[in-house]
């Protein structure tokens, strides 16, 4: 199978693997607003959104190795494609014609992209100082984005509350993103057999992906606290732009067809970005469907919301007529 081909598959599978991630992510912060990260640590369906962002990240990473980071990136955004069926699916609606629109603008703008992306399999790697350099930039990013009181904020008049959640996502993004890059190059290095699987570089690279992996999965876990659509289409749109940035200055990757590959991907990215931005606008909140609970995944999926029971109409209640007094004969 081509290599290109290959790649396209296995970022399938993962988008569809990160779309359940973060659906089961967004009914967990749902349903435990203000938690501590201990208190998540305890709670069974972390763990198993961990597995299924695992599971994810496996695919990405075997992605990676067969294509470059301008290709595999950009997929990424099939994960909020693949989330609005689910979504519907767990609150038991229709997509509707909005949705199906976006979809089609996402899926005509990656098209376009893989045009111009597609190439031969990855082998350049970045240096021990490249790496450093582009996971302290990074980090500091992060720091902006994420400390209290930063002035980084979302364009428009959202809340506190979901600006927050806007910059927690965009971080969420960047960190991805960033442990992608870095995972092609323990993927490459690894594999290349021309030095030891354990030299430092490797090792350096491989606590670095650590590190931002583990970062970007617990920003992505709070920005969820503000809802799904929004926070998500910005992970999905910032994780690209950072691997692209890297790829393309750093790892000499290039864009296929000169000047007419570069406007064709621009336009792709554009469309792309479109398509994603209605699919976060126009998904309304899923209303939560009662779970299996001897089945993991829905009860992961299908996490008992916060809403209080029902408790009739509020109507006064009125107090029982007392019988009447005997009246004495005249």
């Amino acid at each position: 199978m081509n290599a290109t081909v290959l790649a396209v598959v296995l970022s399938l599978f993962s988008a569809v693997a990160y779309a359940a991630a973060a659906v089961a992510q967004e009914r967990l912060a749902a349903r435990t607003s203000g938690a501590g990260v201990l208190r998540l640590l305890r709670h069974p369906a972390w763990w198993w959104s961990v597995v299924l962002n695992a599971s994810a990240a496996l695919l990405h990473v075997a992605a990676l190795k067969f294509g470059p980071l301008t290709l595999v990136q950009p997929l990424g955004a099939l994960t909020l494609v693949a989330a609005v069926p689910l979504g519907a699916r767990v609150a038991g609606r229709r997509v509707s014609t909005v949705e199906w629109r976006g979809t089609a603008l996402t899926l005509i703008g990656l098209a376009a992209l893989l045009v111009t992306a597609s190439g031969p399999a990855p082998d350049d790697i970045l240096s021990p100082p490249e790496a450093l350099a582009v996971a302290g930039t990074t980090a500091a990013l992060i720091g902006l984005l994420t400390l209290p009181g930063s002035r980084l904020r979302p364009v428009g008049g959202t809340a506190a509350g979901s600006r927050t959640g806007l910059r927690h996502a965009t971080a969420s993004g960047f960190a991805s993103g960033v442990a992608s890059a870095l995972t092609q190059t323990v993927t490459v290095a690894a594999t290349d057999r021309s030095g030891s699987l354990l030299s430092p570089q490797v090792v350096v690279v491989a606590l670095l992906v650590a590190a931002f992996a583990t970062g970007g999965l617990l920003l992505s876990q709070t920005a969820y606290r503000g809802g799904l659509g929004g926070p998500l289409a910005l992970v999905t749109l910032a994780n690209p732009v950072a691997a692209a940035v890297i790829g393309l200055s750093l790892l000499g990757e290039r864009l296929q067809g000169g000047v007419a590959g570069i406007l064709l991907a621009l336009a792709g990215a554009a469309l792309a970005s479109w398509g994603v931005v209605a699919l976060s606008r126009s998904a309304p909140e899923p209303v939560v469907a009662p779970a299996d609970e001897d089945h993991p995944v829905a009860a992961v999926l299908a996490l008992d919301s916060l809403a209080p029971p029902y408790e009739g109409p509020l109507v006064p209640k009125q107090p029982a007529p007392t019988p009447p007094e005997h009246l004495p004969a005249m």
